[in-house]
Formats: C-alpha cells, structure tokens, sequence
C-alpha cells in the first residue's frame, strides 16, 4: 500500500497513538509521554501531529508551522525511536486545525483503535475544545498526569459524557516542563535547555528562532 495522506504512515496500525500539539520547540517530555503511552497501551505506532493554526492559541505568538514541523522531523530522525513518525497533515490543512477532524482523517485511512494521548492540563481545558464529543467518539484519550493540574474526572465527564470511560491515565512521572519556558529562557540570555533535542536545538541556532525581539517564536 502506498504512504497514506493523514498519517503518512505505509501501512494502516491496530492501536494508533496521537500525540497532537504545538511543539514550540519539541522537548524532552513529549517524548517521554509518547514513550510511555507506547509502552503501556501496547501502540503499534504514535503518531507527532504538529498543529497549523491552533485555534485555541489564537491570543498568542506561535512559531511558523513549518518550523515547528522541521523541528519534530528533525528530533524523531534522531532519536529512532521504533513506532515514531510525524504527520502534516494539520499543517497542510488551511484555516483553524481541529483534533477530531484529524482523528477522522485517520479512521478513515483504515487504522484500528486510536489513543489521543495528552497532559491533564489538556485534558482539563478539553470541554472548552472545538467538538470534544466528537474526539471522545473517535478515540480513547491516553493522559499523562501534570504537576498542579489534579483531574476531577467526575466533573469533566458531566461536561463531555462518556468522557471518563475513555480515559487510559499514564503511570509516567509527572514532568515539570514547558515549551513557554525553553522560549523564554533563549530569549533571555540565548541559552538552550538540553531538553530540547539536539537536532532541534542545532535547527533553532541556525534559524534563529526564539532569540528576541524580531525573532520567529
């Protein structure tokens, strides 16, 4: 079978991990989220979807898509990591990107059960999303807890129903890390967190991204 559009994946995967987000730089975490997930859940594959236009950070600065796109492609080529890919699809997509229309796109390719793997905080904000419904409907949502972001089950199953059941939580180490604060650190004093992927890093230095004032990020 030829490369599907979607996942770019050669071949259609029984138990299909989603890892969607900015990567505003990929780090260190969402690798160990994606691993563990793989891990745990028994995943074929987890797939890196870079978003395009995420609607829900529409009050703030994000780094082009193809920059955010090259970092992730850079960061998986390195690590080679087996089951690892990327995915364009959200950045090929024109207007807003929203999770359950890629969730769509790869139930239609043909893949098998589909994880929306995320953080507590995500999954938090997740009655506040597009169609979280939807997104419940297509997949199961595989979390990965975060420091101060307890989660009321309860609560976020009255908001979206069905919502609880679908949950697989991650028995992964909370990791306190965040994109915002490796940006703001590089503009500060140009430094570069080691968790960032050293790919990334050497791509970040080359594009000057995150550097300050008049900089990409």
């Amino acid at each position: 079978m030829g490369a599907l559009a979607a996942s770019g994946l050669d071949v259609p995967v029984g138990r299909l991990g989603v890892l969607g987000g900015t990567f505003d730089p990929i780090h260190d975490a969402h690798l160990a989220v994606a691993r563990a997930a793989k891990e745990e859940l028994g995943l074929g594959a987890v797939l890196f979807v870079p978003a395009g236009d995420p609607w829900r950070k529409q009050d703030r600065r994000v780094t082009s898509a193809r920059h955010r796109l090259a970092m992730v492609r850079l960061a998986l080529e390195a690590e080679q990591e087996p089951g690892f890919a990327v995915s364009s699809v959200e950045v090929q997509r024109t207007g807003p990107t929203y999770s359950e229309e890629t969730l769509e796109a790869l139930q239609a390719e043909g893949h098998g059960q589909l994880w929306f793997i995320c953080g507590a905080d995500a999954l938090s904000d997740l009655p506040h999303w597009h169609d979280p419904a939807a997104l419940v409907a297509l997949a199961r949502l595989a979390v990965a807890p975060r420091p101060n972001y307890p989660l009321d089950l309860e609560a976020l199953d009255a908001a979206v129903p069905g919502l609880r059941a679908a949950v697989d939580l991650l028995s992964i180490t909370p990791i306190d890390l965040s994109a915002s604060d490796l940006r703001g650190a590089r503009r500060a004093d140009g430094s570069l967190d080691p968790r960032i992927p050293a790919a990334a890093r050497g791509y970040i230095v080359e594009e000057g991204l995150y550097a300050g004032p008049g900089s990409e990020g």
